[in-house]
């Protein structure tokens, strides 16, 4: 996905409805995510679509949160 994308203004978490953030994740694979800071949690996308369902998200730990958030702002 491009940071640019129009679609990234009008996609939100399935949980709390709020913004989502466009973020290189941490591990071997450096993919991109959507990354959601209040609920501390990211949701995949896979060849370059967003899988927005509750339970595709998953939780990150608190290192992992701070890591993200550097991300963010860069």
């Amino acid at each position: 996905m491009n940071p640019d994308d129009p679609l990234l203004k009008i996609l939100a978490c399935p949980l709390d409805k709020g913004t989502l953030h466009l973020v290189l994740a941490t591990g071997p694979a450096q993919e991109e995510v959507l990354y959601n800071p209040r609920l501390h949690r990211r949701y995949p996308i896979v060849d370059g679509i967003p899988q927005l369902l509750p339970s595709s998200g998953e939780q990150v730990s608190d290192d992992e949160h701070e890591d993200l958030l550097k991300r963010m702002a860069q």
